[in-house]
């Protein structure tokens, strides 16, 4: 009922009841009270009025269960959505969900991450009250090997939802990073699990730096944020409203045809080394090629000096630039 109330009072402009608020939900005035001090808790001002009601006068960066559901403007996406102030990793928590019969489109939001994971094992770090950490349970119909393509899906979502809710233009690096002026604002991790060859799940976990004004040591050349990169902060549940909302667009789009070829163009306008030369770090060894954007399936393909074209399939191949990340 928070969220609904929450919802009702950012839709309205000017006063809502409390009789109102009584008569929509079916709930007691002593009811009403109780949620409308919650949201002044979480940090919502409120204005009450005698004989005129409630009204929403602002909000700071709140980030709920109730917030969530406020802003969520989707069909299925987050039609479950699971809040933590913290955990270990929201993707361990989504894989919980999943193992529980938990529905597609089930969103899964902490404020704070201990244990926090990128490619390859890699930790994240994912401090409170800065960044959007939420992982997205989803159920396709498509075989294990086209899984991945979900994370370059997610990748054009998360630039559509940023640029929509920022005016910024992150650039995409292939298969699962977004960049600001060549440094690392997002990470997409994509995992699965199947049985008999068929997909019980896919959980895509996405972080992105949203209000940091610094970062550890050891990322600081490679890292930013949103709100480093356009001088002022941002509200993360209205970003992931917004994400959520053009997700739903890409993944229709890949399951209509079962691989990227609607997305394609999009993609490779956004691709960041496009053109470039890149250091691809193979486990059989190092070498360079010319990125020249992905294909249908996702692999990237690249030119090597001689000419000779390869496609690279992610998993345990990273591609890094020359002269630094990009």
């Amino acid at each position: 009922m928070k969220g609904e109330i929450l919802k009702l009072l950012k839709e309205t402009d000017g006063y809502v009841s409390g009789q109102e608020l009584c008569r929509r939900f079916g709930v007691s005035r002593t009811a009403v009270w109780k949620v409308i001090n919650q949201l002044k808790e979480e940090g919502y001002e409120i204005e009450a009025v005698r004989n005129r009601g409630y009204a929403l006068k602002g909000a700071g960066d709140v980030l709920s269960e109730a917030e969530l559901l406020s802003c969520l403007k989707t069909e299925w996406a987050g039609g479950r959505t699971v809040y933590f102030d913290a955990t270990d990793s929201t993707n361990i928590q989504a894989r919980r969900l999943a193992e529980a019969h938990a529905p597609h489109g089930t969103l899964v939001v902490s404020d704070r991450q201990d244990g926090g994971k990128g490619r390859r094992g890699r930790s994240w770090a994912s401090p409170s009250g800065v960044g959007i950490w939420m992982s997205l349970i989803l159920r396709p119909e498509i075989a294990p090997s086209s899984a991945s393509m979900l994370t370059l899906a997610a990748a054009l979502s998360v630039r559509e939802g940023i640029q929509e809710e920022t005016g910024l233009s992150p650039l995409i690096k292939w298969p699962n990073d977004l960049v600001l002026n060549g440094k690392k604002i997002c990470g997409i991790l994509t995992e699965m699990s199947t049985e008999l060859m068929e997909i019980q799940y896919v959980i895509t976990g996405i972080g992105i730096n949203v209000n940091q004004r610094e970062f550890p040591s050891e990322i600081r050349d490679t890292a930013t944020s949103l709100s480093l990169e356009a001088g002022r902060c941002f509200r993360r549940s209205s970003l992931i409203a917004a994400i959520l909302k053009a997700f739903e667009k890409d993944y229709a789009a890949f399951l209509k045809t079962g691989d990227l070829s609607l997305l394609l163009e999009e993609y490779n306008a956004c691709l960041v080394n496009r053109g470039k030369e890149v250091c691809i770090l193979d486990p059989s060894g190092e070498y360079r090629a010319v990125a020249e954007g992905i294909d249908e399936s996702g692999s990237l393909l690249v030119t090597l000096p001689d000419g000779t074209r390869r496609e690279i399939i992610s998993g345990e191949v990273s591609v890094r630039g020359i002269y630094g990340y990009v």
